[in-house]
């Protein structure tokens, strides 16, 4: 598979696809850069995973039970694992080492250097996690995840079972190995993300109609205090994964029925600053190429990718 112009409007520049909500998302905008399509032929693309010292990036395709590898020199679309455990999102530990989200194991694992899988958490309090969804690593090198129940519902995105704990977000100690309730105060979380200056937590919640994005400050660097709304989406808007830039302001993965598909930029206020329009629901997306300002957009039967004048925290 190689890379493509997105719609035949996109040949010209600047892209139509990137659109200028604000006048502060204008400074972030290449030009010339059009929203490519990398790959295509996913069930449904999650948690893209940028490997800089390799110039590859991952992404979960969580049907069909594999993780996917692109490669940035030849543009080369191959299988990284299968079975995955049906992954979901992943990261990057401080030491390098892969973070993923499983749902078949109901587990979070990272991968060693010899490739050889450690399972970081699987219960809590005794009980069996529901199907670990996103994750995020600290500079404290501590774990934190959102555990909602979409990978038990049914024997799609993994195996159907009934749920033993609470949609919690817990974060997990690197010393010691426990792991604590960080926020039991939404339903379903799904993405996360920490601010660039790591005081802030913003978490979607997709159990309440329509789906919001909560924001949280961090306290002495594991407590979460003084929850509250940072974005509400319409009556139709999914807001999914995202990451934040240096500057502050959130990249979140899109979808919705009323044609809205792609990728939202908020400004740290708040703001609708900018929209990526893609043809597809966004689930995810990260940072990534040589100078971290190639955004990687994993879709439900695609991935793409937009060179943008920012870089990933």
């Amino acid at each position: 598979m190689t890379h493509s112009a997105l719609t035949p409007g996109s040949e010209s520049y600047p892209d139509p696809a990137v659109q200028i909500l604000d006048p502060r998302f204008l400074k972030y905008r290449v030009t010339n850069a059009a929203v490519e399509r990398l790959a295509t032929g996913t069930r449904w693309g999650e948690g893209p995973v940028w490997f800089g010292d390799g110039r590859f990036l991952l992404w979960s395709d969580i049907p069909n039970n594999r993780i996917m590898r692109w490669d940035d020199e030849s543009g080369a679309v191959s299988v990284f694992r299968k079975p995955s455990g049906f992954a979901n999102g992943n990261t990057r530990d401080r030491q390098g080492r892969l973070v993923t989200c499983e749902h078949g194991g109901r587990r979070v694992t990272r991968t060693e250097y010899n490739g050889a899988l450690t399972v970081l958490i699987d219960r809590f309090d005794g009980r069996r996690l529901n199907s670990p969804n996103d994750v995020v690593v600290k500079s404290d090198d501590s774990i934190w995840f959102t555990d909602p129940p979409f990978g038990i519902l049914s024997n799609y995105e993994g195996y159907k079972a009934d749920a033993e704990l609470p949609t919690n977000v817990y974060r997990l100690d690197p010393e010691t190995g426990q792991a604590e309730v960080v926020a039991g105060d939404m339903i379903n979380p799904n993405g996360l993300c920490f601010s660039p200056d790591e005081r802030r937590l913003y978490i979607v919640e997709s159990g309440v109609q329509p789906r919001r994005i909560r924001v949280y400050d961090v306290e002495d660097g594991r407590r979460l205090v003084n929850g509250r709304i940072f974005v509400e989406g319409g009556e139709h808007d999914a807001p999914d994964g995202f990451r934040c830039d240096t500057d502050g302001n959130l990249w979140a993965g899109w979808g919705t029925g009323s044609g809205r598909n792609g990728v939202m930029v908020f400004a740290p206020d708040g703001t609708a600053i900018g929209r990526i329009a893609l043809p597809e629901r966004c689930a995810n997306l990260c940072f990534g190429g040589a100078a971290r300002n190639r955004l990687f957009m994993a879709a439900g039967q695609s991935l793409y990718a937009l060179y943008v004048n920012a870089e990933g925290a």
